[in-house]
């Protein structure tokens, strides 16, 4: 299950939505599903999910580099973002490891 949940995101946007809506960055395995992803969190933080929202990011088209051998295409790096909505008046302990 560790492998499917990277790390949480912690950010402005993702904080907002922590404290509004009750909803939980995470960076996820690119190959997984949100039903892969529901499981992880509910055994790994001990909480009902109600919803999984996943989206994709990286991969398009490459990035152009000028180096001292030419041009140097590469590709931006993929990664995908889940956003976890927790059950009413339960919540999520980012902060218990640091």
């Amino acid at each position: 299950m560790k492998n499917i949940i990277k790390k949480p995101i912690i950010s402005e946007k993702a904080t907002s939505l922590t404290e509004s809506f009750n909803r939980f960055t995470f960076s996820v395995d690119v190959m997984a599903n949100k039903i892969q992803v529901k499981n992880a969190v509910e055994k790994l933080y001990g909480v009902q999910v109600t919803k999984v929202r996943t989206i994709n990011y990286g991969g398009g088209k490459p990035s152009m580099k000028y180096t001292n051998k030419g041009i140097v295409e590469q590709q931006n790096k993929k990664w995908k973002k889940a956003i976890v909505t927790v059950a009413e008046g339960e919540t999520i302990d980012l902060f218990n490891n640091v």
